[in-house]
């Protein structure tokens, strides 16, 4: 039973019509695209072709249109995987999208795990078991429509080719032989095929490393829109960055004017009072020169001298002394 079966198994390199004929066949539909199986309704009719009775077929929906309803399908499928004990992750949000590629890589194991099961070998009715799922009796009346027509259609096809045959035998043999010309052609390339799965592989790995980044810019615009922080210049000028469509880094420039013009703005009125600080401390600097100066030529003045020069203040600025 292949439950882990990796990216460079056989299994990846089914091709589409062969996927297509598989589904058709084995649960009575008509589907013309892999990605018309988006709905998650019929990997659950084959999980249920594969172990009868294990779905509740009940609640799978063949009617699903929008995602809500497809992950519902996704859920059961899931609640399946986990009865039997399969680790495959289901990648719901790429599936519901619709997307070629991730719907016939996983289609693609849903065969490898069905045919590694019963190896085809099993009675199935599918018609009877899509009788209970909502939408089911629609898909039912179309598959069979279409299946009555294309029998219908392919008997006078096969009549007209006997009658060309005894027509014409020389130019039934010549197609024959321009047909088995053309077969080996068509038999896939290994070179291709790893060509194939290196670009299935870069193109995964492209847009997890997408969905990485988007992420953290994600992040990064929750945390700008954070109330205490949205009026800052430099979270506006990020914001810039953001949201400028402009790819030739004009939105760059931009933000670091803004910065450097805020950080102008803050540093302005700091270097007018930094002047006025050094101004005053100047004029204390030469009062305290003048007061030593002062102070020292007083100490070399001798006694007499001193008391001459009180009582000269002391006669000057009395009001009695005459001028």
């Amino acid at each position: 039973m292949a439950t882990n079966i990796g990216i460079m198994d056989s299994a990846y390199f089914v091709g589409r019509s062969e996927i297509l004929s598989w589904i058709n066949s084995t649960l009575q539909l008509n589907l013309s695209k892999v990605e018309e199986a988006c709905s998650g309704a019929v990997h659950c009719q084959l999980m249920d072709a594969a172990h009868p009775g294990t779905v509740p077929m009940h609640k799978v929906n063949f009617d699903a249109k929008n995602e809500y309803d497809m992950i519902q399908n996704y859920k059961v499928l899931q609640d399946v995987f986990n009865k039997l004990k399969i680790t495959k992750y289901i990648e719901v949000n790429k599936l519901v999208k619709g997307r070629p590629l991730d719907n016939l890589e996983f289609m693609q194991w849903m065969k490898r795990y069905c045919d590694s099961v019963n190896s085809g070998a099993y009675n199935y009715n599918p018609l009877e078991r899509r009788e209970v799922c909502k939408g089911g009796r629609e898909v039912g009346k179309k598959s069979a429509q279409s299946h009555s027509s294309t029998k219908g259609s392919s008997a006078p096809k096969s009549h007209s080719s006997h009658t060309a045959r005894r027509n014409d035998v020389s130019s039934t043999n010549n197609t024959n032989q321009a047909a088995k010309a053309v077969r080996p052609s068509s038999v896939s390339n290994p070179a291709y095929d790893k060509q194939i799965t290196e670009l299935k592989l870069s193109i995964d790995n492209l847009e997890k490393e997408r969905d990485f980044y988007f992420g953290k810019l994600r992040d990064i615009e929750i945390l700008c829109q954070t109330p205490e922080i949205e009026h800052l210049t430099v979270v506006a000028a990020i914001q810039n960055i953001l949201y400028s469509a402009n790819d030739d880094g004009t939105a760059m420039a931009e933000a670091q004017a803004m910065i450097s013009g805020h950080r102008e703005g803050l540093l302005s009125p700091i270097a007018e009072i930094s002047e006025e600080k050094i101004s005053s401390e100047n004029q204390k600097r030469k009062s305290i020169v003048n007061l030593d100066f002062d102070a020292a030529g007083i100490a070399n003045l001798s006694p007499r001298q001193r008391l001459s020069d009180i009582s000269n203040v002391h006669c000057s600025e009395s009001p009695l002394m005459p001028h």
